[in-house]
């Protein structure tokens, strides 16, 4: 098994390990890993018996014992507990009465329970101050809701260890869209929901012409208010600009590549906009570690071992396709919806360090040309892996009202999604998704109860060994720091090839989503990181630059803004022993 850093296996026992009453861990990371292997490999049984089980087991805890690829967080911790949803992602549909209004939330709180995360459009939901027939009152509105399900989730923990998480969407031709914008700024505080404005093509030519836009009463799908589109967009970039939210999502986008088109449009994703999803269904995830599959090349230098990489993406499309075999469903009407298609998503982790073993800078075109390369590599893999398990264990039920009908046998209506994987990359030691390293020191806060986390990029620290630079005065400048921009001891190629999220070109965060996305079946979660002197014009600029290129959503942050940052630049105890630890 692969040695673990110390942030992993803080991370383990606090979320992961079975504990006993007192709280204490009775499994140790190997046994779990061994738990989930064996709990998914069950599903083998049906389609090659106890011998077929016992093959996949092994290969299951290998992926994982050896950090090749982790499941999300929610399979790790249930698999084989008898605590049996597995799955991450869930889209809910909210109806335009009190009843069904509380009856999504009553189902969106057992999601949440069992360590599952919840979106939702809203836009349904007639305007604030609109007729109410039963009462002879008056509508509160979508945004006063989405304040109710807030609530709510803050006092149910996903799984018992973490707050919920909740993507809240509001379509920008509904008459309350000003107020949801609004909804994090002016210090108000939503703890535990992402907010997205669902955007049309239809806005978006109307917003290129600077014209006027409709909003529309969705009771009597009239039109109530007229405005300029421009300043529905601008007060948008704004308050993305200072706080992070909302963000966007493209909606004809994502329908365009709906594979079930004929089942209804798409509305709605999970909590970080990774994966659309229709009213009722989830959604299981799994990502690569790329850093665990680059092999020696001539010289000193690295290339991707692309054999070994086809072969996990094959065990981990099966793996996830299990994961749905033994998966308990919160209720009847999910389970249904779920295995109608079968999605799952595959994704990877750890982009920015695989490019630095590789020494390709992030922010370079043979850094982006690799991205299309690869990802197309695992679409391709994973799309065979799929078709095989069709033909072997049947096609998913929609198959015959999907772009696969009648040639192209699938199991899987989606296979693959680029997920944040911010926990499980902690347990992979890598960096997150496919973003840029955020810093080569920094602090993580607020991820075990209030407690941080320091970590110092190992990968930097392994170059700086390689080209005999590991000196005390630039390790305290980079761990202060959390950069080596400033270090004039340092040559001008290692201090491009290690630059941070805040010193790259929000264009070439923008470029890496497009080029992932290009070649991913749902969506990619990415934030184009921003430094605090960017302006709204820079947000603007960014989302219509999304929208052209073919994005199905973008978020922003721009550093140090917002009400809760989770990631600080540099590491503040920097005294000798954390020095001479690294060194």
């Amino acid at each position: 098994m692969e040695p673990l850093s110390n942030n992993a296996l803080k991370i383990l026992q606090q979320r992961y390990l079975i504990r006993d009453a007192q709280g204490v861990p009775k499994e140790t990371p190997e046994e779990l890993f061994m738990r989930v292997a064996n709990a998914v490999a069950q599903a083998e049984e049906r389609y090659g018996g106890k011998e077929k089980v016992e093959i996949w087991r092994q290969r299951f805890f290998s992926m994982m014992a050896d950090l090749d690829f982790l499941p999300n967080s929610t399979t790790l911790m249930n698999a084989g507990t008898g605590y049996g949803q597995l799955s991450s992602c869930f889209v809910l549909p909210v109806k335009d009465s009190l009843s069904e209004i509380f009856k999504t939330l009553r189902l969106a709180v057992l999601v949440q329970q069992k360590g599952g995360g919840t979106g939702f459009n809203f836009s349904g939901l007639r305007p604030a101050g609109d007729w109410i027939s039963r009462s002879d009152g008056e509508s509160t509105g979508p945004v006063s809701f989405i304040k109710i399900f807030d609530l709510v989730a803050e006092h149910v923990k996903q799984g018992g260890k973490r707050r919920g998480a909740n993507m809240g969407i509001l379509n920008i031709d509904h008459p309350d869209i000003f107020d949801f914008i609004q909804l994090r700024s002016d210090g108000q505080r939503l703890k535990n929901f992402n907010l997205s404005v669902g955007v049309s093509d239809a806005f978006m030519e109307v917003l290129e012409a600077n014209g006027d836009w409709s909003l529309i009463n969705p009771r009597t799908k009239k039109t109530i208010h007229t405005v300029n589109s421009r300043k529905i967009w601008e007060m948008l970039c704004e308050h993305a600009w200072e706080s992070g939210n909302p963000g966007v999502i493209f909606l004809d986008t994502i329908n365009a590549a709906n594979p079930v088109a004929t089942m209804g449009e798409i509305d709605a994703t999970n909590p970080c906009g990774e994966v659309p999803l229709l009213p009722y269904e989830s959604c299981n995830l799994g990502s690569i570690n790329l850093t665990r599959f680059v092999k020696s090349a001539k010289g000193a230098n690295f290339e991707l071992d692309w054999d070994r990489l086809g072969e996990t993406v094959e065990w981990a499309i099966q793996f996830l396709d299990d994961v749905l075999e033994i998966n308990k469903f919160p209720s009847r009407t999910i389970q249904k919806a779920s295995l109608a298609n079968r999605k799952i998503g595959l994704g990877v982790m750890g982009w920015a360090e695989l490019l630095i073993r590789l020494k390709i800078p992030y922010a370079s075109k043979e850094a982006v040309t690799l991205a299309e390369k690869l990802m197309g590599f695992i679409q391709n893999k994973s799309f065979d892996a799929s078709a095989q398990l069709g033909r072997e264990r049947g096609n998913f039920p929609n198959w015959e009202k999907s772009i696969f009908y009648p040639d192209q046998p699938m199991r899987n209506a989606t296979r693959t999604s680029i997920a944040p994987t911010g926990t499980i990359s902690i347990l992979a030691d890598t960096s997150s998704s496919i973003e840029p390293l955020f810093a080569l020191a920094f602090q993580r806060k607020n991820v075990l109860n209030g407690e941080t986390l320091q970590s110092v990029n190992p990968f930097f620290l392994e170059f700086l060994r390689s080209e005999n630079l590991i000196e005390e005065k630039i390790l305290k400048e980079v761990i202060s720091s959390g950069t080596c921009a400033q270090v004039k001891e340092l040559p001008e190629k290692i201090r491009e090839l290690f630059k941070t999220a805040l010193e790259i070109s929000p264009d070439w965060h923008l470029r890496h989503q497009i080029a992932f996305q290009k070649f991913t079946d749902n969506a990619v979660s990415k934030t184009v990181n921003l430094p605090l002197e960017s302006t709204p014009e820079q947000v603007d600029q960014l989302y219509r630059n999304a929208w052209k290129f073919g994005a199905k959503g973008i978020t922003v942050y721009r550093n140090d803004s917002g009400d809760e940052q989770l990631l600080y630049r540099g590491v503040k105890s920097t005294g000798p022993e954390f020095i001479s630890c690294i060194r």
